[in-house]
């Protein structure tokens, strides 16, 4: 990874470290508040990239829809609906959480 993207990623941890528990973020916003507009999929490059054992809350990162995007099934999307959950994040649906009521919003 070169010089350049490893900031990038640096900038975007910052952003999702700052994502209260309780609260989620889109991908869209954590790329605005990293000065990154219009960078979504930038932001999901970034979180994937990260280890297994983090304590960047990642799971607080979700679309534009308000859902999950880890794929059904997996081991990631269970981490991702218990630890909302444990937080006090409802779901709408089995991977849906209201954006209206949950969305984080540091201004």
């Amino acid at each position: 990874m070169n010089r350049t993207n490893k900031d990038i990623d640096q900038r975007i941890w910052q952003v999702v470290m700052l994502i209260p528990a309780g609260r989620v973020a889109t991908y869209g916003d954590v790329a605005r508040y990293a000065g990154l507009p219009g960078a979504a999929r930038r932001v999901g490059r970034a979180l994937r990239g990260l280890p297994e054992d983090t304590g960047i809350p990642w799971h607080r990162v979700i679309n534009a829809q308000g859902k999950l995007v880890v794929p059904g099934g997996s081991a990631a999307r269970d981490r991702q609906r218990e630890r909302l959950a444990s937080e006090g994040v409802c779901f709408r649906s089995a991977a849906t959480v209201s954006l209206r009521q949950f969305r984080w919003h540091p201004e």
